[in-house]
């Protein structure tokens, strides 16, 4: 069963996984952040509460976020289909990845962002800070460690909805699991795919959680 195109296949179902998990994180946070920010911000205790964009947004996530992965990434086939031309494969998975990761980023960052103590905010804006100013050199700077958590969490996430996506072609190490693993009955194979997104996910866990203790100033 370990011949070499096994191990050449397993390496590259590594590569697409990290491919499709890291490029959808950051596309994820590309619109994810912006979104929450403006969640916390229109909130009836934000910056400036706007109870009409609140309550659109919070609809609109909650409507995404209710959505199981695998129905929402069928959903979207048409969708992929017109923005990158095919929907099966690791670059078509990373079209309903990003559409999945951008409300549950925005909420976490909502989160993260409604933890700032009040009182800073409160001083900032004695001293004359605008909203803007507010947001970027006092929110999003106190928020920080919280933020950094809130990716680790985000990007183990969209890697676990990458696997999932093997089971309709989308490639990687889930892709290899479902044809191999359970089609095919191999075990050997379905165990070493496992063991690796475990592996991955503590990856990225352990640096994330590295990074937020870094970063913490609290320590």
């Amino acid at each position: 069963m370990w011949t070499p195109e096994v191990t050449q296949m397993i390496v590259k179902g590594i590569g697409e996984t990290l491919y499709m998990t890291l490029l959808s994180t950051i596309f994820g946070y590309l619109f994810g952040l912006p979104m929450g920010v403006l969640l916390a911000v229109s909130d009836k205790e934000g910056l400036s509460p706007n109870p009409v964009l609140y309550k659109i947004m919070d609809v609109v996530a909650n409507i995404v976020r209710s959505i199981p992965f695998l129905i929402l990434l069928i959903l979207l086939i048409p969708f992929t289909r017109a923005l990158v031309g095919k929907s099966t494969g690791s670059t078509a998975t990373i079209v309903p990845l990003v559409v999945a990761a951008v409300p549950f980023i925005a909420r976490m960052v909502e989160s993260s962002l409604k933890e700032v103590d009040a009182g800073v905010v409160e001083a900032a804006r004695s001293m004359g800070a605008g909203n803007g100013r507010i947001i970027i050199k006092v929110l999003l700077v106190e928020a920080r460690t919280s933020l950094i958590t809130g990716a680790t969490i985000a990007i183990g996430t969209i890697l676990g909805y990458s696997a999932m996506a093997g089971t309709v072609g989308g490639g990687g190490l889930g892709d290899i699991a479902v044809r191999y693993g359970y089609y095919r009955w191999q075990t050997g194979i379905m165990i070493t795919t496992v063991v690796l997104l475990i592996v991955l996910v503590q990856i990225f866990q352990s640096v994330g959680m590295f990074i937020a203790a870094k970063l913490d100033k609290r320590k």
